[in-house]
């Protein structure tokens, strides 16, 4: 590989004066990302047999929970203005990263094609109903281009348009609840006492337990890889304290995004309560007509739209561009998770995709817990920046593998798998835990790491201490210790 494989200019820490995402846009991002189809699925499935005022405790909980998982992987980008697949240089090396990155990626392509195709059937139902063209497949491949054209644009371009889309969605979502509760009460169903088949004892509280899974494991691949996104956020430069430091997430990730995931649960049980199907769009096509069925329609659309953009064309393209290098930039790893996402066939994958969340949560759930354990734990949140971007630095470890990480992330993925039911949080509990371990008692023992031999802040922790960090594409790396604005200008 050429000496400066790890310095693509895409993936470079993004330093203080570019963070450009406030709370109130991130925010927003977050109403668009969270109207999904396949939340939908999951209050549907919920209400078979359980209440729904229990769904909706169950989605709270594991909301607020993954929540609180994503702002603290998150302050990864908001400390040191790195992203998920280069930050993963440390508890996996420089080139066993790629690995569980890529599966991070090759998921989220995955979804952007499941959600591509309901955001595709949305808008030929709009053109069916207005023009009398039927023909999806045309809508699918003109939907995806659109949606990469977006995100290859950049973060700016993809919060200008979450700040069109996430008024729409709110009011539409509102109008969309009230017309599928009125149409199941119609039907004879109150929607807060209905179930299909009600479980009780020892089956109603893993049937509640399943919920508040689907709902972290839906999620808990942007959990794994939300430095990627929140190293756009703001935060307030020489701010130690962690939440006032994180202000920007916490809005986006424990109140924006709780909030919004609840919903849309409640619309998918309502929806299966009132038609026995837990996709809107079926139910409203049922209950509305005209140029009402063409708004609510169009929300379906904008809603996958902002959601792929953010949570999984960023990031899968993120990975892929590492992988590739400087040859493979930002853009053209949007190209590649777009070609993998329409080749996978999504029509195909949504009837499955409640067992999917539970075991890929899982999975990636380990990840989680590994950073965790690496970020916090271990390094303290010190992190020797210039090594993660030099092909000979301290994470090069055993020919580019940390054997820690992998072990880890095996054993936490392996039990994750085997308890289903509780799958992320066994996965991210085993994964931090055994990481720990091994970390700190056998792998640092063998590779030593700047930051563990000499804990100095000013060396190690980025904007908390008044510090960015520049990388130098053709010569070494350059610390930029508590400097002022405007030499990081000059550099």
């Amino acid at each position: 590989m050429a000496k400066n494989y790890l310095k693509s200019p895409d993936l470079l820490p993004i330093p203080h004066h570019k963070k450009n995402i406030g709370s109130l846009g991130f925010a927003l991002i977050w109403v668009g990302m969270a109207v999904v189809l396949a939340a939908f699925a999951i209050g549907g499935s919920g209400v078979q047999s359980l209440p729904l005022g229990w769904v909706i405790a169950a989605t709270i909980i594991g909301s607020i929970v993954l929540g609180l998982i994503m702002t603290l992987t998150g302050d990864i980008g908001v400390e040191h203005g790195l992203s998920f697949p280069v930050y993963m240089r440390a508890p996996f090396g420089t080139v066993g990263t790629h690995i569980p990155s890529v599966v991070r990626g090759f998921v989220a392509s995955c979804w952007f094609g499941v959600n591509t195709f309901f955001g595709a059937s949305a808008m030929n139902a709009i053109l069916a109903t207005l023009f009398g063209f039927d023909n999806w497949i045309v809508c699918f491949f003109i939907f995806a281009i659109l949606q990469v054209i977006n995100t290859a644009l950049g973060m700016k371009a993809i919060e200008r348009f979450a700040d069109l889309a996430a008024p729409v969605i709110i009011i539409i979502s509102g109008w969309m609840y009230f017309t599928l509760s009125d149409q199941a009460l119609q039907e004879g169903r109150n929607v807060w006492s209905w179930v299909e088949n009600p479980a009780t004892g020892g089956a109603a509280f893993t049937a509640f337990m399943v919920v508040i899974m689907s709902n972290m494991g839906f999620w808990g691949t942007l959990a794994a890889d939300m430095p990627s996104l929140s190293r756009y956020v703001k935060a307030p430069k020489l701010e130690k304290n962690w939440f006032k430091r994180n202000k920007g997430q916490i809005a986006g990730n424990l109140i924006a995004y709780p909030i919004v995931q609840t919903f849309m649960v409640v619309i998918g049980a309502v929806s299966y309560i009132a038609v026995t199907n837990y996709d809107p769009v079926v139910a409203l096509q049922q209950s509305a007509s005209g140029i009402i069925l063409g708004i609510l329609l169009v929300m379906i659309v904008l809603a996958q739209w902002s959601t792929n953009t953010s949570a999984n064309l960023i990031p899968a393209a993120t990975i892929f561009s590492n992988v590739g290098g400087p040859k493979v930039p930002f853009w053209a790893g949007v190209a590649v998770a777009g070609f993998i996402g329409i080749v996978v066939q999504p029509w195909s994958l949504f009837g499955v995709i409640i067992g999917i969340l539970l075991i890929v949560g899982g999975i990636l759930s380990a990840i989680c817990g590994i950073l965790v354990a690496d970020y916090y734990l271990i390094r303290k949140r010190r992190v020797n920046v210039k090594d993660l971007f030099e092909s000979d630095g301290q994470y090069k470890y055993m020919k580019g593998v940390n054997a820690a990480g992998f072990i880890a992330w095996i054993i936490g993925g392996a039990a994750a798998v085997a308890i289903p039911s509780y799958s992320f949080i066994v996965g991210f509990a085993v994964g931090c835990i055994v990481y720990y371990i091994l970390g700190k008692y056998w792998w640092f023992q063998i590779y030593a790491q700047a930051e563990l031999i000499d804990p100095d802040d000013q060396k190690y922790l980025g904007i908390s201490v008044g510090n960015d960090w520049t990388i130098d594409l053709e010569d070494e790396a350059v610390p930029n210790v508590a400097i002022a604005p405007a030499q990081t200008e000059q550099l």
